[in-house]
């Protein structure tokens, strides 16, 4: 924009004639009317008289470039995000329903919101809902709880250790001779079962089912393979299978959350130790790993660790998933290396656990870690589960669902029925009931139980079953793989991974299994 363009914009966006512009600057009319008509120049002294009357500087008079004019104009603004481009999933406005349910069964007096909760979840994305999802947290983080709520969940170790009711058998000695084939086995049982379960990890039952008896493998008793897939299939079912690893393609056990938190977990211990804290497991986690290799629960403590919230808030703070599977997929390692010692490896867990979730959802990695300290010294299920169970309050609705589906067991309560009572309990198409710790931890039992100490038959009962497939069948296979050693497992299962583990942690990378177990076993000495 020439001098003349600027001149003249700057006086008729102020709305002053010629006349009146001249008056100002102490020149006449027609000097006005040649600078704007580009006949002459104004002298320096009046370009810096007009600069001062405007606020603009000279620059942006003669060049049309302003940069002072431009960084003021940014710090006088209010910078707000682009809430189209928020992830959905790190939204907690966009989640209103899921942190609704959640609360409901936390057992926090809320109902009377309901409505108001459905409302603003159904607003647009936008400023005006992220606003709205504040208001709805700040009534969540301060409700109280139902008068008559019959559950008493604590997330203090010092409070859940007060909970406890060991009903378990006393645990025999640890085997050393067998402990390193049976860490070998824990190892191998956790990756097959997350191989058979991250073939379909995220499909429901009703497209489950119909494609394994298409495909000739229903009851479940082999890996899913490419092979099983031709055009019709792949035309038939909504669910993806295209773009899935299988078991006939694979050079290894391909990146997995789950496979990556146990190698997370070892690489936590050889730098921290077994007294690690909360804290260190929150530091490891921003320095291995990027983001997008966290989920759920895990993704929200991790963006809110960058934030500055420390552990335990960041379980806390705007997290409707604190109750989801995230944590009991991570405490696998500690069972490793406590072998015959369910209670130390349940406070492991715990300290792992707090950082993201609260109540069932640490009650979870405890319940697992613990069930795989004690299959270290026994292969009796029920006094695994008994002894997985003696680590979490008896008071919490965990521990009744785990109980409810011992029971039935021993009661003669059918495999069918069990699944279907799980079913029926938790919606697998909603994402809540899909993902919630406790509809998983009762398959993990059921499938445990059921499956009669048989590892194919157990580990394929989880994942046919729906829900969580990868995380399941990877935690039956786990204490399966512990209890029994590597004996236990067939080669049919093991044969793919060629001991070899692909992680996305940084400076981990590709790793060989039977070297992770050499170091599992000095972490144990």
């Amino acid at each position: 924009m020439a001098v003349s363009d600027m001149i003249c914009k700057l006086r008729q966006g102020a709305n002053l004639s010629q006349e009146k512009f001249a008056e100002l600057f102490g020149v006449s009319r027609q000097s006005v009317q040649k600078w704007e008509n580009g006949d002459s120049l104004p002298e320096l002294e009046k370009l810096i008289k007009i600069s001062k009357y405007f606020n603009v500087s000279i620059d942006s008079i003669v060049t049309d470039s302003d940069s002072r004019e431009n960084h003021e104009i940014n710090f006088n603004k209010k910078i707000k995000p682009n809430y189209e481009n928020v992830d959905s999933g790190n939204s907690y406005a966009e989640n209103l329903m899921t942190e609704y349910c959640q609360s409901i069964e936390e057992g926090l007096d809320i109902e009377r919101y309901e409505e108001i909760f459905k409302a603003v979840s159904g607003l647009p994305k936008g400023e005006a809902k992220e606003k709205f999802g504040d208001i709805l947290f700040d009534i969540v983080l301060n409700s109280k709880f139902k008068e008559n709520y019959k559950y008493v969940e604590p997330s203090e170790l010092d409070k859940i250790k007060l909970l406890r009711k060991n009903n378990a058998a006393e645990l025999g000695a640890v085997d050393k001779v067998k402990l390193k084939d049976k860490i070998y086995g824990a190892w191998m049982g956790r990756i097959c079962g997350c191989l058979l379960g991250k073939t379909v990890e995220g499909i429901r039952t009703d497209e489950l089912v119909p494609f394994l008896k298409e495909t000739d493998n229903y009851p479940m008793h082999r890996y899913i393979l490419h092979s099983d897939l031709n055009d019709e299939i792949l035309k038939k079912y909504k669910y993806d299978f295209e773009n899935k690893c299988y078991a006939d393609t694979v050079d290894g056990m391909p990146v997995d959350d789950d496979t990556n938190y146990v190698v997370l977990s070892q690489e936590i211990i050889e730098k921290y130790g077994k007294d690690f804290t909360p804290n260190d497991v929150s530091r490891a986690w921003i320095t291995m790993q990027g983001k997008n290799a966290y989920f759920t629960a895990e993704q929200v403590a991790f963006c809110n660790f960058i934030q500055g919230f420390e552990p335990p808030k960041s379980a806390i703070y705007k997290n409707p998933y604190r109750e989801w599977i995230g944590a009991q997929i991570r405490g696998d390692y500690f069972g490793y290396i406590n072998p015959g010692n369910p209670e130390f490896a349940a406070e492991m867990a715990f300290r792992d656990a707090s950082i993201s979730h609260i109540k069932n959802g640490i009650y979870g990695e405890m319940f697992a870690s613990a069930m795989i300290a004690a299959a270290a010294c026994t292969d009796d299920i029920k006094e695994i589960i008994l002894s997985g169970l003696a680590q979490i309050p008896h008071t919490s609705r965990l521990h009744e669902a785990i109980s409810d589906v011992l029971n039935g067991f021993e009661n003669g309560v059918s495999q069918e029925d069990c699944f279907a009572d799980i079913h029926r309990r938790y919606d697998e198409y909603s994402a809540h009931g899909w993902c919630h710790t406790i509809s998983n931890a009762m398959i993990v039992a059921a499938s445990l139980l059921y499956g009669n100490s048989d590892y194919g038959k157990s580990i394929c009962m989880a994942v046919e079953t729906g829900f969580d497939t990868d995380c399941n069948g990877a935690t039956v296979g786990s204490v399966l793989g512990m209890a029994m050693g590597t004996a236990g497992i067939p080669e049919k299962w093991t044969k793919p991974i060629n001991d070899t583990l692909h992680t996305s942690i940084f400076g981990v990378g590709t790793v060989k299994i039977s070297e992770r177990v050499e170091m599992t076993m000095k972490h144990i000495d």
